[in-house]
């Protein structure tokens, strides 16, 4: 045996450091906001940033806290960080900012029960390498992809944040490549949705089972995301004012709004600027537009396309000339700053087609990352489904035909959540996701 030789980690030790990981992802969000910003809701919807400080502690606790054998030790907080707000619910949050903890007495909760957690993490990892109370480690893969879509999600809130109310610095962009809107078309056959169920497969959320292969019709879809510019044209044009556009919910939801561009656009006389990060910029017509899924829907009504279904999608991101498969949009490779603008690069979108490298074996390009994919299909369950035990109201309580598919990923999606299987959801009327789209014709 080499001396100098490196034993493997145990699968307990690459858990916990990718928990510690994800950690740092989301402190360096919390980093971002101004002690008096803690308190502020950028997004109605929401809750106060306040409470995302806690909810992310809170939620490991309440996964581990019981296989572990930990006894609670502040009851009040475990419940009150316990969970979020889903803005389908319909009404607004109406407490106060004194109605919540100081920011002083969440970080000591938080500090207290990571202590306990780790300890208690080590131990059992002494005992059992295995991870058995831990569902074979399933729990910590779930502490540690749940932190990351909140890592993500909390971004949502944070870009609506005015920026003398966060400190940071934009990133800048890549020199705009010289793109040609175009159609690709995609033959028919097959598309591969969904991992197997296996004892010792890759972690999935319960959405991701079972695996199933669709076959597709064949049909053209747009080589970019639709763009700034595209959308420009369709606000300039009275998209918002043509009830013929838009679904009956749609139209009641920009009427009752008054809503009249994107989230993300800010009016500045007769022209745009756009809400980055960390500064307003003039609009960058070259980037994706991001909207809703109402507004995207009325926009391909517009253009007389549609959105692609699921299955579209990812026979337009991972099938190829030959009838394989692949991984990812490019092939096998796993996802490198040279494919796409993911896994916390940048804080916003850069110009479509600037990761020549990420396109597909058709020539579609940027299907995963610089924003998700609306597609046209409801958020369901796949043949075979079974709610996880442990959180059972993950995806079975967005099973009601009013949430659609997102796929692809965003500037800050982590790598991890990149694979094919992965599926995002929201309801069509929120319009602060990173969600672009692209359009499709038969």
């Amino acid at each position: 045996m080499n001396p100098t030789a490196v034993v493997p980690s145990s699968r307990a030790d690459q858990l916990f450091a990718r928990l510690q990981a994800a950690r740092s992802r989301s402190q360096e969000l919390f980093d971002i906001v101004r002690p008096p910003a803690l308190y502020d809701r950028p997004i109605s919807e929401r809750h106060r940033i306040i409470f995302y400080l806690g909810h992310l502690e809170a939620f490991d606790w309440n996964l581990l806290r019981e296989p572990l054998g930990l006894p609670s030790s502040h009851s009040e907080f475990d419940k009150l960080f316990a969970f979020g707000i889903d803005p389908v619910d319909g009404g607004l949050p109406t407490d106060q900012p004194k109605d919540w903890p100081s920011a002083g007495g969440v970080r000591d909760y938080n500090r207290r029960i990571r202590e306990q957690l780790d300890s208690a993490l080590r131990a059992a990892a002494l005992d059992d390498p295995g991870l058995a109370r831990l569902d074979q480690g399933r729990l910590l893969e779930v502490a540690v992809e749940h932190r990351l879509m909140h890592a993500e999600t909390l971004c949502y809130m944070l870009h609506q944040l005015p920026v003398d109310r966060k400190s940071g610095r934009q990133a800048p962009s890549p020199p705009a490549a010289a793109c040609r809107p175009h159609r690709v078309e995609i033959p028919a056959g097959t598309a591969t949705l969904g991992i197997a169920r296996s004892q010792d497969g890759p972690f999935g959320w319960d959405n991701e089972f079972e695996e199933h292969r669709l076959e597709v019709a064949g049909f053209a879809i747009d080589a970019y995301n639709v763009t700034n510019g595209d959308y420009l044209r369709f606000v300039r044009e009275g998209g918002y004012e043509h009830r013929s556009f838009w679904s009956d919910s749609g139209w009641e939801w920009i009427a009752s709004s008054e809503r009249r561009h994107p989230a993300f656009w800010i009016p500045n006389g007769n022209s745009w600027r756009y809400r980055g990060m960390f500064a307003e910029i003039p609009l960058p017509m070259d980037a994706p537009v991001y909207v809703s899924h109402d507004e995207a829907s009325a926009y391909a009504r517009w253009i007389k396309k549609e959105l692609p279904s699921e299955a579209e999608w990812h026979r337009a991101a991972c099938g190829t000339h030959s009838g394989a498969e692949r991984a990812y949009p490019w092939g096998a490779e796993a996802p490198s700053s040279r494919h796409g603008n993911f896994d916390f690069e940048r804080w916003d979108p850069v110009p479509v087609g600037s990761y020549p490298a990420g396109a597909s074996d058709f020539g579609v390009a940027g299907l995963v990352g610089n924003g998700w994919e609306w597609t046209r299909t409801p958020f369901a369950p796949f043949p075979g489904f079974e709610p996880f035990s442990f959180y059972p109201g993950y995806s079975a309580n967005f099973f009601d035909g009013k949430h659609f598919v997102m796929k692809g990923g965003s500037p800050r999606t982590d790598a991890c959540m990149l694979r094919r299987s992965f599926r995002n959801w929201f309801q069509p009327h929120y319009p602060y996701v990173y969600a672009t789209f692209r359009c499709v014709e038969r």
